[in-house]
């Protein structure tokens, strides 16, 4: 897409700014009405990887308004202490893009429908229960942060994670330096060197820490002390009610630590959603669907016509 039809723009969310990039589709006219996906980004990621560069780009071209977004205090968005990895803010910033879709004279406010990939995967199925204004929900290697907190990522000690957080919050509020966790090795090199060869792990220190996706603001840090409502959270909670919009999830079939495969099960399960479809892109790992051609393709060859169909 030429860059002439990719707008940045800044968008209200409580007291600060969220940047967004919107991408249109061929021949946009501005005096016509068209179908709008929000696509969010991976967690640690930013607007101008996948989200935006990879699925923004393709879906504005097959004629929808998409608009990719970095998430409040990450990447190009505003929001003071940086880094925060908060689900119910994430959530949040959903409901804050659509406000902003909605005031677009070339935007159909009952098609507006939403793309996540890994954490947003998670996330916007969440945001899908409650912001009725989004119609349809797709993921592509959507993931459950909540989950990730409350098994892997506490080494599955939630109530021990809970009690370090809590620690590191209450230095902080004293005056102690913010701790702010890198999530990744710098290098598939040294992920090898410490031993982090589980799938998703190196292959997402290969995806981030290479010429291959990495942009200066898809950082991959989180601030610790601000992880506790991660561990307590699920993003299908109540999705046996809720979730009645059309529902769309991708996912590859090599499974790995950060659970996308099974999420993607458990959700198409769970979800009231009576148009509902699960994609297994066969051969294809959790990072592959971020870039790689092919099954990116298979991806996209889901999720347009889901698209299509039900905007």
């Amino acid at each position: 897409m030429a860059l002439d039809k990719v707008r940045n723009v800044k968008l209200k969310a409580l007291y600060w700014d969220i940047s967004a990039d919107v991408y249109f589709p061929p021949n946009f006219d501005e005096n016509e009405k068209y179908p709008a996906i929000i696509s969010a980004h991976p967690i640690g990621s930013c607007k101008e990887q996948t989200s935006g560069n990879v699925y923004g780009t393709a879906l504005a071209d097959q004629g929808f308004v998409v608009i990719a977004f970095d998430a409040s205090f990450q990447g190009d968005s505003g929001g003071e202490p940086r880094f925060i990895e908060d689900p119910t803010l994430r959530v949040q910033d959903f409901s804050y893009v659509v406000d902003y879709l909605v005031t677009l004279p070339y935007v159909d406010a009952e098609r507006i429908g939403v793309l996540g990939i890994c954490g947003a995967g998670g996330y916007s199925i969440n945001a899908a229960m409650t912001e009725r204004r989004i119609k349809v929900v797709g993921t592509v290697a959507g993931a459950n942060y909540g989950r990730l907190w409350h098994e892997s990522f506490s080494g599955y000690d939630p109530i021990g994670s809970l009690e370090a957080i809590a620690a590191q919050r209450t230095a902080e509020a004293r005056g102690e330096e913010l701790r702010v966790d890198d999530l990744l090795p710098p290098s598939p090199e040294k992920a090898q060197e410490l031993g982090y060869t589980e799938i998703d792990v190196y292959e997402a220190t290969e995806y981030y820490r290479t010429d291959r996706g990495r942009k200066p603001h898809g950082l991959n840090r989180a601030l610790f002390s601000h992880q506790a409502t991660a561990v307590g959270w699920d993003a299908f909670n109540r999705a046996e009610v809720l979730l009645t919009q059309p529902l769309c999830v991708v996912v590859g079939d090599k499974p790995g630590a950060f659970g996308s495969y099974r999420d993607g099960v458990e959700i198409i399960r769970r979800a009231r959603s009576t148009n509902k479809e699960l994609v297994v892109a066969e051969g294809w790992s959790h990072y592959d669907l971020y870039d790689k051609p092919e099954p990116v393709a298979t991806a996209l060859g889901a999720l347009v016509p889901f698209y299509q169909k039900f905007l």
